[in-house]
């Protein structure tokens, strides 16, 4: 029993230690997979704006500061995350703080009233052996003033941990307060930063406003600007599929390696099994000659166990195993163990979420006025309203085109692509896994835009599919 209570141990550990490594594994293949698919589409974009060098539109002298405010704008949402998240961690700590603070005033005036008590009653070890009483009342005296003498060290200990833990709380809330001030600071800076940022917008806009004018006319613009769309699609495709090829590399590597450490436990513990098949063959000889020899011997000692079973020391409970942690362990984790699932995004299915409320300008296939075909359509919405992601998926496009202004782009999976543009601020970077209803923009009027709203559009195969079919 206690080579299996040893082995079982042994087996848990070594469980622990392997889940804790497979994380921390698929932590840093989450990280290598962002890491490359940002350098792949900064690659990618870098290509775009060299082929458009030759070509500036009116647009284009808005890039630098629409660029600018959506940078800002993303700094000031996580900025104002990190506000709340301390604010409620101080919630937190002034809570445990006044706990123990309670639990402090409780044990001092239970500690008061102790040695009170023990003051009022004159009792101590020297008057007790110095009264001349029976004996055996002086034991029990004595007996007694040593349990309160335990009980008084056992609450002065008790009350050290609780001025420790105080002054560890104070600690942690003065450092919490310091941090806060320091991301309202930062808050206060970055809103300035905005508002300057979208004055000198303005400024730009003014300036330009008659030449988007006419281009907003000149067919040729706008089919210069469906193909710029459709050739970033095409190219997101194919670094798409690499990414992909790569990421079910990983996996199959990852799978191969799990396989063979599978074996080798499989092996260790069939070898591990004959070992212990044998050990019990051999106390079952012994037993067996010691048997015998009972039998021959008329008055033999009875059979002492086996020697590998004497004196043998009980086998203690195999501890608790803390099992390995998960990427809940770590809120910030959720960066790292990405969740995407190991065959990839499942695609769209029909009666998505609108990624906006507002009515739709435009119909799918239908003749512009300035010519050309709508390929998606147009949520009017007020500046500022959150965009939504549309279904689960990973972001693969996000930066400013030349007539879509902040273009950000997510792959479904399946060949599924959502498009959101004219946006004010992306809050997602390439690499990003969204979830359906997660907050990925916000609605704006860039690209040179006259009203603000959203351009959605929908691809699969790199072709524009209607996106009311596919709407709720």
């Amino acid at each position: 029993m206690r080579h299996a209570g040893l082995g079982l141990l042994l087996c848990l550990a070594a469980f622990c230690a392997q889940a804790q490594t497979s994380l921390q594994s698929r932590q840093a293949q989450a990280r290598e997979d962002r890491q490359a698919l940002r350098e792949q589409i900064d690659a990618l974009q870098k290509r775009i704006e060299a082929s458009e060098s030759s070509r500036e539109d009116a647009s284009r002298a808005l890039q630098a500061s629409e660029q600018a405010i959506s940078d800002v704008s993303r700094e000031l949402v996580e900025l104002d995350r990190r506000q709340a998240e301390l604010r409620d961690t101080l919630r937190r700590l002034d809570a445990a703080r006044d706990q123990q603070s309670g639990e402090l005033e409780r044990q001092q005036k239970a500690l008061a009233d102790q040695l009170r008590a023990q003051y009022a009653s004159g009792l101590s070890p020297w008057t007790a052996l110095l009264s001349g009483r029976d004996p055996q009342e002086i034991g029990r005296e004595l007996a007694w003033l040593a349990y309160v003498t335990r009980s008084r060290t056992q609450a002065l200990d008790a009350l050290r941990s609780t001025l420790d833990r105080l002054t560890d709380l104070r600690r942690q809330t003065d450092d919490g307060r310091r941090d806060l001030d320091a991301v309202r600071a930062d808050v206060e800076q970055r809103r300035h930063d905005l508002q300057a940022l979208q004055a000198q917008r303005r400024e730009v806009l003014d300036k330009i406003r008659a030449r988007l004018d006419d281009e907003r006319g000149q067919a040729k613009q706008l089919h210069a600007r469906d193909a710029r769309l459709g050739g970033l699609i095409k190219d997101l495709d194919a670094e798409i599929a690499r990414a992909e090829a790569r990421r079910q590399a990983a996996l199959k590597a990852e799978a191969e390696r799990r396989a063979r450490e599978q074996a080798a436990r499989a092996q260790a513990e069939k070898a591990r099994q004959e070992r212990e098949r044998a050990r019990a063959a051999e106390q079952a000889r012994r037993v067996r000659e010691q048997a015998e020899r009972h039998v021959r011997t008329e008055e033999a000692p009875a059979p002492r166990p086996p020697e590998d079973d004497r004196d043998r020391a009980p086998v203690p409970p195999a501890p608790a195993v803390q099992e390995p942690a998960g990427p809940k362990a770590d809120a910030r984790g959720k960066a790292d163990v990405e969740a995407v699932p190991a065959d990839g995004f499942p695609g769209l299915t029909k009666g998505l979420p609108r990624p906006v409320q507002g009515d739709i300008q435009g119909r799918f296939g239908a003749q512009r006025p300035e010519g050309g075909l709508w390929r998606g359509i147009v949520l009017r919405a007020a500046t500022g309203t959150p965009v939504r992601a549309v279904a689960a998926g990973r972001v693969v496009f996000s930066h400013w085109l030349s007539g879509f202004g902040n273009l950000l782009i997510i792959d479904h999976g399946k060949q599924y692509l959502s498009i959101y543009a004219y946006n004010q601020s992306l809050l997602r970077q390439v690499g990003d896994v969204v979830a359906r209803g997660d907050e990925v923009a916000r609605v704006g009027a860039t690209g040179g835009q006259v009203e603000p709203g959203l351009y959605f559009e929908l691809r699969h195969q790199g072709a524009p599919i209607n996106p009311e079919v596919w709407l709720k």
